[in-house]
C-alpha cells in the first residue's frame, strides 16, 4: 500500500513541501531515500520506542520510503512525526483519507511524547500557500505558528493524540492568536527608558538624529562613560516595526530557534550584542547547517559591537558589504541562500588602549603612537559606512546625584515617528530607499543640498577640522535627518552645525 505524508524543509527563510512516500510490501526490511542525513537516519530508533511506549507496534512489513524532492537534503530530527505516521497508514494502523490534507513536523522523544522543532512560522506559511487545511506540530511551536491566517493550527504533545485524530476517535484543538491584538499591545513595552539616564543630553540627541534616519553611530568613550547603557535604550526610541517587518523577523528569530517556547510574533525591534570573540561564520550566517548569523538576527533592529576594535579584523570587514546591500548571500558547495540583513550598526570603543584618552580628569598613559595603532583597527571603508561619530565624557557626580527624570523614550520616540514619516513621502518613488541613510549621491544633490550660507559653513569647517573627504557626504545625510526632526523641507546652517559635530574620527588631528 502506498500512502503520502507531507512535511517541510526550511532553506534560508523559506519552507520547501516535502512529500514523503512510504510503500508498504511483503518483507521485515525498512529502505529510507531520498538524501536523509544522519538525524532523519536514526529516525527509525525513535520511532519503534515511541510506539511501543504509547501501546502501538512497528509494522512488521518491507518498508521503502522515499522523501521527495531527492535533490534537496532532509536535515534534522523533525521528520520524526511524519514518518511514523505515513509507517502507520501503510501498514493500515490508521485509516489514510485525511492524512493528505495536513502537513505535520515533530520530533518524537523515546516515551512518544513531541519535541519543539525549528522553523515552524515559514512551514505554516508553506502550509497556506499550498492549500493545505491545517499543520500538525509540536504544541510548543503552536502560537508561533498560529499568526499565520486562514489556516488550522493543531499543537500536540503526544504521537497518541496524532494517530487518535487520524483514526477519527478524538478531535483535536486548533490554537488561535488574534495576533493584530497581540502585536499592537506589546508594541510600547521596553526594559529599559531614556528617562533613567542621567545627563549625556548630546549623545541622547545624537541617538535621535541616528533613530530618525536610520544612521549607523559609534560612541567612543573611556571605560564607564554610559556606552553601553545608551545602546541598550536605543530600540526604546526606534519607530515600532510593521506587521509585515513583524512577520520577517519572526521568520529569521523561527528558523534559528531562537524563540521562546509558546511565543507567537516579536513585536519590538531585536537588539543583537554578540561578544567580540565572534566567528565569521557566525557573524554572518552559514555552517555545515545553514543558520542566520547576528547581522540577519539583527534585521529590521540594532546590531550593537561594544569594544568594536576587540573584535577580529576579518569579521569586522564583513559587514561592510550587508551595511550596503541589506542582505546576505552564502554560497557553499551544496547549497546556496539569501538572508535579510538591514540592521542599524552601533559600536563603540574607548579612545586608546588603557581608556583615557581625552578624559577630563584621568590622565592617559599612552603615546600618540598607540593610540593611532588603536583607532587604525577600525578600517577606513567600514568607517566610511557609519554616519555618526560622537565623543562620551563621564557624567559627573552632580548629575548622577540627580533625582529628575529625564526626557522619556516616549517622547523621543515620538519625534523620530515623525521624522520617518516625511522621509516615507520623500522617498515614495524610491521603493529601495526607507530612511536618510540610504540615500544615493543622486538623491543626496535633490533631497539633501544646503544654501549658500549653507556651503560656506560646510567649506570652512572641513578647512579648519581637516575633515577628511568620506566626511562630506555623511554631514550631508545627517543634516537632512536634523531638518526633518525639525520639520523643515530645507537644511539650515544650524543643520548643518550639528551634523558637523558629529564627525569626531574624521578629524584629521583627533589622536594626534
Amino acid at each position: 500500500m502506498l500512502i503520502k505524508v507531507f512535511g517541510a524543509a526550511v532553506q534560508g527563510i523559506d519552507a520547501t513541501l516535502i512529500t514523503i512516500e512510504v510503500n508498504s510490501t511483503r518483507g521485515c526490511m525498512l529502505y529510507l531515500v531520498g538524501l536523509p542525513d544522519s538525524a532523519v537516519k536514526e529516525s527509525h530508533q525513535r520511532i519503534i520506542s515511541a510506539l511501543q511506549v504509547t501501546g502501538y507496534k512497528m509494522p512488521r512489513t518491507n518498508l521503502v520510503i522515499n522523501m521527495a524532492p531527492a535533490d534537496i537534503r532532509k536535515e534534522g530530527s523533525a521528520y520524526d512525526l511524519p514518518l511514523a505516521i505515513g509507517m502507520l497508514a501503510a501498514s493500515e494502523t490508521i485509516t489514510s483519507e485525511k492524512i493528505a490534507r495536513y502537513i505535520i513536523m515533530g520530533e518524537l522523544s523515546l516515551d512518544g511524547t513531541i519535541q519543539p522543532i525549528k522553523g515552524a512560522l515559514p512551514i505554516a506559511i508553506k502550509a497556506r500557500e499550498d492549500g493545505f487545511d491545517g499543520l500538525i506540530l509540536p504544541e510548543q511551536n503552536a502560537r508561533e505558528a498560529a499568526v499565520v491566517n486562514n489556516l488550522q493550527v493543531y499543537g500536540v504533545s503526544n504521537i497518541r493524540e496524532v494517530i487518535r485524530f487520524f483514526n477519527n476517535e478524538c478531535e483535536l484543538k486548533p490554537t488561535l492568536v488574534d495576533t493584530r491584538e497581540e502585536f499592537y499591545a506589546q508594541q510600547e513595552l521596553f526594559d529599559f527608558d531614556f528617562a533613567e539616564v542621567k545627563g549625556q543630553e548630546n549623545v541622547k540627541r545624537a541617538l535621535e538624529v541616528a533613530a530618525a534616519g536610520g544612521h549607523n553611530l559609534i560612541m567612543i568613550g573611556a571605560p564607564g562613560s554610559g556606552k553601553s547603557m545608551m545602546a541598550k535604550r536605543l530600540p526604546s526610541i526606534l519607530p515600532p516595526l510593521s506587521l509585515g517587518e513583524s512577520l520577517e523577523t519572526t521568520k529569521i528569530h523561527s528558523v534559528a530557534g531562537k524563540l521562546g517556547r509558546h511565543s507567537s510574533l516579536i513585536t519590538k525591534r531585536p537588539f543583537r550584542d554578540p561578544h567580540h570573540t565572534i566567528s565569521q561564520v557566525a557573524m554572518v550566517g552559514g555552517g555545515s547547517f545553514p543558520q542566520p548569523g547576528e547581522i540577519s538576527l539583527a534585521h529590521h533592529g540594532v546590531l550593537f559591537l561594544d569594544e568594536l576594535p576587540e573584535f577580529n579584523r576579518s569579521v569586522l570587514e564583513v559587514l561592510r558589504q550587508p551595511l550596503e546591500d541589506r542582505r546576505i548571500h552564502i554560497s557553499r558547495v551544496k547549497c546556496s541562500i539569501d538572508y535579510p540583513a538591514g540592521f542599524m550598526l552601533v559600536a563603540s570603543m574607548n579612545p586608546c588602549p588603557c581608556g583615557y584618552y581625552n578624559h577630563p580628569a584621568k590622565a592617559c598613559v599612552c603615546n600618540p603612537g598607540q593610540v593611532q595603532k588603536y583607532l587604525n583597527k577600525i578600517s577606513g571603508p567600514l568607517l566610511d559606512r557609519i554616519d555618526i561619530q560622537i565623543e562620551i565624557v563621564p557624567v559627573p557626580f552632580e548629575k548622577m546625584a540627580d533625582r529628575q527624570l529625564g526626557e522619556a523614550s516616549s517622547a523621543i520616540r515620538q519625534r523620530v515617528i515623525h521624522a520617518r514619516h516625511r522621509q516615507e513621502e520623500r522617498f515614495a518613488d524610491h521603493p529601495t530607499i526607507y530612511c536618510n541613510a540610504q540615500m544615493t549621491s543622486k538623491q543626496l544633490s535633490t533631497y539633501a543640498q544646503p544654501d549658500a550660507a549653507g556651503l560656506t559653513l560646510l567649506r570652512t569647517a572641513m578647512q579648519r577640522l581637516d575633515l577628511s573627504a568620506r566626511a562630506y557626504d555623511r554631514i550631508l545625510k545627517v543634516s537632512r535627518t536634523i531638518a526633518d526632526l525639525d520639520g523643515s523641507k530645507e537644511i539650515q546652517a544650524t543643520h548643518l552645525a550639528e551634523a558637523i559635530g558629529y564627525r569626531n574620527l574624521d578629524r584629521e588631528n583627533w589622536a594626534g
